[in-house]
Order: structure tokens, then C-alpha cells, then sequence
């Protein structure tokens, strides 16, 4: 089977609108989480989010027609990550991405149209920007991707989903390069009043794996990889950023919400077995880590059982919050500072040690020699996609 390397990254994210932005954030550990800017607000419980803020994407208008926010994100993030990658033509790639929630902007603002202003139509295109699969449509369209190209969704766990998939294709030789990541938009008042719902948001900050968390924090944005045949990306003299090793997704078969010690042990086993890679060579875990107490407590006994050792954890949703279906892309963004350049973006938002969650926690600016990491998703409905990465 071919090894796999990422040539090329890019992103749209609260952080920054390019890697290297998000970069220096996530380096710093700066959280862009802060008081909300939506209509509906003064409807909503919690008023805090981590938006993408003074960004214009560059598209032609006959373009934005058929794009809600999360779609200008994703193609915006593609972009990108060919021209970091050197290409401008691949048509036998292809594109897999992550949506959770597609066009939520569309659907709220249609929603409301019909419902609250009493409107008799919605704009003609209103079908094709809130489908999901609209993101990876888009990007196939905008960059000439004539290869396999659709949309995973499987909640918080979509982004390590399309990625892991896009990995597999590479590594069977079904594709010398393919696109991966995920994208959403879901700070819009639909959106947040629906995560109120389930009582899992915090009013005042994101707070992984501390003691006195109180909750996630809702987030926007995305980030999109160049996958390639580490022999074809030789051959064209392109430099690689990371080396995919493993990946593995399993499934809970369990409660809807409540997530599974069990479940997270066995994804991390098998995508440490999947990539050859022994435990005690995993030098950083950029974990799912959303703030809530219930997940926290079962992913920290998780990495404590497989890891015994002193393995960095840190979570960067308490940088750029919770990005659902798009979050494990915009998280791999960290694993790749950590292997390029040593540094760990550590996990803001830290009040004390929970002896609930036995990691070891970066929350300060640090630097390490790591030479391979996991980066976790664990999302609802049992649905585990990790990730193994080392250094290309």
C-alpha cells in the first residue's frame, strides 16, 4: 500500500484565515471565543461563540448565489491548501469532507422567511446551498476535481471521518491526491438554540478537562488538506508536512449522548495497530476535549488506560471552540505545528486539575520533540474516528 503524506493545508477558522494565522494563535493560545454577533441574540441563553470575524472570501457573485457560510469556508480552506501543495490541475482527484449541520445559515434564513415574515417563497437555490454535500460539490467544481467527491456526516466525528476515508483511498491507490477536511456554520440562531436544547453549552468559557468546566463552546470555520501518494508528491520535488500512518472508526452501539471509555480506548488501539506506531511513541494527543464534564472524565480514563505514561494532551476547542463537523479539521491543524515545529498549542480556559481527568495537560506555551501524535474525534451517537500522524 502507497504511504501518505499532506502536502498542502488551509483554513478559515476563528483563529485566522490561513494556517499560518491560525498557526500563531494556536502557538500562543490565544482563544478567539468571545460575545456573540448574531440576530436572534437577545433570544438565546448563551451569548458567546467563537465566529469568523472580518473575513471576505473571494468569490465572483454568480458564485456566492449557490454558497451558504459554510461552503465559502470550505472552498476558501481548498484553496489554499493546493497552492501550499503546488497544484493547479489534478482531475482524477477527488474530495471528501465533513458537514454536520450543511447550510444552516440557508435554512435558518429561510425558515424565517416563511415562518416569521410570512413569505410565500424562498430563494430558487435554496435546496442546493443548504445540502451538505453542496461544500465538497463546490470544491470539486471551483478546483476542476473530476474523482470521487462527497460529504460525510457523522456529527463531531465528520471531519476525522472524510480524512480517514481519503487516506484509505490514497493508501489502495484508488487516487494519487485527494482533498479532505470538514466545514461548518452553525452560529446562527437555529443553530445555537438547538445545541441550547441539550444543555451542554457554557455561558462563560471552554474549559477542557479542568475542574469547574461547565460545557463546550460553539464554534465556525474549516480546514481542508492535499492527501497525496508520498511517492507521487516525491517525484514532483513537493515537501510534506506530516505523514498519515493510521486511522480507525468504530462505533459505540451505545447511548445517543453519553460517550464510552470502552469506545475511545479500542478507536485509539486500532489506529495505533492501523499505523504500526507503539504507544509509548506517541509524544501528543490533541484530544476531542469539548469541556463538558461527561466527555472530559471518559476521554481522560481513556488516554490514561492505553497511555501510561506522561503523553501531552491538549484540547484547541477552548482556542477556537467546538466546530462540530468541522472541528477534527481544524484540530489536525495543531498536530501538524506539533510535528513541524515542536511547538503544543495548549488548552486555555484551565482553572485546576480534575483528578477525574489523570493527563497530562499542556496549558501553558510549549515545545516538545514529538515525532507522532493521535488527534481524536468521539462524537455523538458513538461515532469514533482517530487519526495517526508522524512526521513526513
Amino acid at each position: 500500500m502507497a504511504r501518505v503524506v499532506i502536502t498542502g493545508a488551509g483554513t478559515v477558522n476563528p483563529l485566522g484565515h490561513d494556517v499560518a494565522t491560525t498557526f500563531g494563535a494556536m502557538a500562543a493560545g490565544r482563544s478567539a471565543i468571545g460575545a456573540l454577533q448574531i440576530d436572534g441574540l437577545d433570544r438565546l441563553q448563551v451569548k458567546i461563540g467563537a465566529q469568523v470575524t472580518g473575513w471576505r472570501g473571494d468569490f465572483d457573485r454568480a458564485d456566492l448565489v449557490w454558497m451558504d457560510p459554510f461552503a465559502q469556508y470550505a472552498v476558501a480552506s481548498a484553496r489554499q491548501a493546493m497552492a501550499q501543495a503546488g497544484l493547479t490541475a489534478v482531475p482524477e482527484a477527488g474530495v471528501i469532507l465533513g458537514s454536520a449541520g450543511g447550510g444552516l445559515q440557508t435554512v435558518d434564513d429561510n425558515y424565517r422567511a416563511v415562518y416569521a415574515q410570512g413569505k410565500n417563497r424562498v430563494h430558487p437555490f435554496t435546496v442546493p446551498r443548504l445540502m451538505a454535500s453542496a461544500a465538497a460539490s463546490l470544491v470539486a467544481r471551483d478546483l476542476g476535481l473530476l474523482g470521487p467527491s462527497y460529504v460525510v456526516a457523522s456529527a463531531c466525528s465528520s471531519s476525522n471521518h472524510a480524512i480517514g476515508q481519503a487516506f484509505q483511498m490514497v493508501r489502495a491507490g484508488l487516487a494519487p491526491v485527494m482533498l479532505a477536511g470538514g466545514s461548518d456554520a452553525m452560529l446562527c440562531f437555529g443553530g445555537l438554540k438547538a445545541w441550547e436544547g441539550l444543555r451542554v453549552l457554557s455561558e462563560t468559557a471552554c474549559r477542557p478537562f479542568s475542574k469547574g468546566r461547565d460545557g463546550m463552546v460553539m464554534g465556525e470555520g474549516a480546514a481542508v488538506f492535499v492527501l497525496e501518494d508520498r511517492d507521487h508528491a516525491l517525484a514532483r520535488g513537493a515537501p510534506a508536512l506530516a505523514e498519515i500512518a493510521g486511522f480507525a472508526m468504530t462505533s459505540d452501539a451505545g447511548d445517543m449522548v453519553q460517550p464510552s471509555v470502552e469506545g475511545a480506548v479500542r478507536a485509539m488501539e486500532m489506529a495505533l495497530r492501523d499505523a504500526a506506531i507503539p504507544a509509548a511513541e506517541i509524544g501528543y494527543i490533541n484530544a476531542h476535549g469539548t469541556g463538558t464534564v461527561a466527555n472530559d472524565r471518559c476521554e481522560a480514563q481513556a488516554i490514561a488506560q492505553l497511555f501510561p505514561g506522561d503523553v501531552l494532551v491538549s484540547s484547541t476547542k477552548s482556542l477556537h471552540g467546538h466546530l462540530i463537523g468541522g472541528a477534527g479539521a481544524v484540530e489536525l491543524l495543531a498536530c501538524l505545528l506539533a510535528l513541524q515545529h515542536g511547538v503544543i498549542a495548549p488548552t486555555a480556559g484551565h482553572l485546576a486539575d480534575d483528578p477525574d481527568c489523570p493527563v497530562n495537560l499542556v496549558t501553558q506555551e510549549k515545545t516538545a520533540a514529538v515525532a507522532a501524535v493521535l488527534s481524536n474525534s468521539f462524537a455523538f451517537g458513538g461515532l469514533n474516528a482517530v487519526l495517526a500522524l508522524c512526521r513526513a
